[in-house]
């Protein structure tokens, strides 16, 4: 109480003004911590976000990742699955490879003998083709000579069917002379008959004693009289059917000749 008393006003005054003083630094300390916690806290904030949104991208590339290792796990079981169901595959078809492998081993060696077949075929057909090449180039060297050829077989062939019918009118002239002839020589035998038998007749009428006795004989001798002149006029025309039969058969030899087709067209030359 003494000491306040004491206090004259202007010392309190010094003295709040000190404290004032003091307060404020201490204000203006503690609002710079706190401007410097208030950005402190922003930028923790902000950091926090930022990991926030890291965490979440972790996670979602955790899941990614958790979700690709269980496709690769499924797909790994799988592969598994198979590499089991191929290696009991292989197990049996080992002994099917074996048999196609020989059947491969038997088909190659028969291709082979095929594809040596077909180049040796091939190589014919070349060869053929060249030798067709200048059969075709000789003959169209020479297809003025095989035309004259042809005309001179035609002309032949002509000329041999001309004397065949030439020698066939011949022979038909010939028989039909020969039967104009057999005909003629048959009437004169019927007359010289009749005429004959007139006369006995006759003579007969004088004599019937004599005609019966002699009649027969003289029928006889006047039957085998005309039968005598027909073999005449018969054995007359031999000659000629002998001259004829050569000549008939010589034509059919030709005939044969030019329309037999074993027969060389070429003999003649």
């Amino acid at each position: 109480m003494s000491e306040e008393g004491t206090l004259t006003p202007e010392v309190r005054i010094g003295q709040l003004e000190e404290a004032l003083a003091t307060e404020t630094d201490r204000l203006k300390k503690l609002f710079a911590a706190y401007e410097t916690q208030e950005k402190e806290l922003v930028d923790a904030r902000a950091e926090i976000e930022v990991l926030e949104k890291e965490i979440i991208d972790k996670e979602i590339e955790r899941e990614a990742q958790e979700s690709l290792i269980a496709e690769k796990d499924f797909r790994i079981r799988e592969l598994e699955m198979k590499a089991t169901k191929a290696d009991k595959r292989v197990e049996h078809l080992e002994p099917a490879l074996q048999t196609m492998e020989e059947k491969y081993s038997r088909e190659k060696d028969r291709l082979g003998k095929v594809f040596g077949i077909a180049e040796e075929l091939d190589n014919d057909l070349k060869l053929a083709v060249s030798e067709m090449k200048a059969r075709d180039d000789w003959y169209v060297a020479h297809m003025t000579l095989f035309e004259d050829l042809n005309k001179a077989i035609k002309e032949r062939y002509e000329m041999i069917e001309r004397a065949v019918e030439a020698e066939r009118q011949s022979q038909h002239m010939s028989r039909a002379f020969t039967d104009r002839m057999d005909e003629m020589v048959e009437a004169r035998a019927a007359e010289m008959t009749v005429e004959e038998a007139e006369a006995v007749i006759e003579e007969g009428t004088g004599e019937e004693s004599e005609a019966t006795e002699e009649a027969p004989v003289e029928d006889v001798a006047v039957e085998e009289a005309p039968a005598e002149e027909t073999e005449a006029p018969a054995e007359e025309a031999s000659p000629e059917e002998e001259a004829e039969a050569p000549a008939e058969e010589e034509a059919e030899a030709s005939s044969a000749e030019t329309w037999n087709s074993d027969v060389d067209p070429w003999a003649d030359n």
